[in-house]
């Protein structure tokens, strides 16, 4: 690999770059609202999946003022669909820092981003370098992959020894100007060329300058951890619809997985017990409501990050008792045609869309 004061390894990259790098929404800006916005909606998720989010992000909240104001329900339901909520919420709270810390200016200092809610070291350098032209390194997923095939680092990215490692290599590996491009750069070479699998060796700009390469270690770097077998859960899902025809929603905690967003009454099905008595418990224990479940109406699975689970919606009719939250953060009875202005997630939105299309009136 070449030495840090390798012109002609920056010069071949940036070059790439300039001629190779996709046009994308956020790369014609040099807002920090925008790009900081972009790099977090990134984070776990394709581009080509961010790209509408983040045009309908910003035609609704154009400005870190707009977000700084908004409900967190609204930046929940235009966040809903790309996962990791948590994002969502530490975007929110970010906003009204820099609305009330910094009068609605976004810092270019880089320890001020960093201390920003939802920025990590990645996250800061990343606007920091792009938006203000701070001399910072980023290391994400592509970064990590291009640096270990770049230097055949045969050690285990994910120890944090060899993660330390690899920031000092991307650190010292800055060139004398042009950060931001540099380090999309890097990133667009692992996400293009450089990628997991099949990379594509005979195109790459740095090629020269790659050790995997000349060792035949391409295939192989970097190492990958073993993957853990995630655990999987059986759910009952409650459809509890009243004699108006509204049916029961409720609202999850704001400090809990999914906290803030808004679902079906359910819950795990205990060992022994019937799916109807699942039901039947959930709904009571969320909501003090007392109902009885009958016919099944869908089967749906879903993968969340750590765990998947197989979800089983019945319907349910209001028995005893007036809907309050007692274990989620609020109730509320939805027609029908409503469903749409509240933010659920990933899973919920499977089993509306089998209802759907098994004849229901759902969104």
């Amino acid at each position: 690999m070449a030495k840090t004061s390798d012109i002609q390894f920056h010069k071949s990259l940036l070059q790439w770059f300039d001629t190779a790098a996709r046009d994308l929404p956020f790369r014609r800006t040099k807002d920090p609202y925008c790009i900081w916005l972009s790099e977090i909606m990134l984070q776990q998720t394709q581009v080509k999946t961010v790209i509408p989010y983040y045009e309908r992000f910003l035609k609704k909240l154009p400005t870190v003022q707009a977000l700084a104001g908004a409900k967190l329900d609204t930046v929940l339901k235009l966040w809903q669909g790309l996962g990791y909520y948590t994002r969502a919420k530490s975007l929110h709270k970010a906003a009204q820092v820099i609305v009330e810390q910094y009068g609605g200016q976004f810092p270019q200092e880089f320890e001020a981003i960093l201390a920003l809610p939802g920025i990590g070291r990645y996250t800061a350098g990343a606007i920091g370098s792009i938006a203000f032209g701070l001399r910072k390194a980023v290391l994400d997923g592509n970064v990590i992959r291009v640096l270990c095939r770049l230097y055949a680092i045969q050690d285990n990215p994910a120890d944090a020894k060899t993660r330390d490692r690899l920031w000092q290599i991307a650190e010292e590996l800055l060139p004398k100007d042009r950060y931001g491009d540099w380090n999309q750069a890097l990133m667009e070479l692992g996400s293009e060329i450089c990628t997991p699998k099949n990379p594509q060796c005979l195109i790459c700009p740095v090629r020269e300058f790659c050790q995997a390469r000349k060792q035949n270690l391409q295939d192989v770097l970097p190492v990958r951890k073993k993957e853990k077998k995630t655990p999987h859960y059986t759910v009952v899902v409650a459809l509890v619809t009243n004699d108006a025809g509204k049916i029961l929603i409720d609202k999850r905690r704001p400090e809990g997985f999914l906290g803030g967003l808004w679902e079906l009454p359910g819950g795990k099905k205990k060992q022994g017990e019937t799916f109807t008595a699942a039901a039947e418990r959930e709904v009571l224990e969320e909501t003090g409501l007392t109902v009885r479940a009958g016919k099944k109406l869908c089967v749906v699975k879903h993968v969340y990050s750590h765990f998947s689970v197989t979800l089983h919606t019945y319907a349910c009719e209001p028995v005893d008792g007036k809907a309050k939250a007692i274990t989620c953060d609020a109730v509320k009875w939805v027609s029908p045609k409503d469903l749409d202005k509240y933010a659920f997630p990933a899973g919920t939105i499977k089993i509306f869309s089998a209802l759907k299309k098994a004849g229901h009136s759902l969104p």
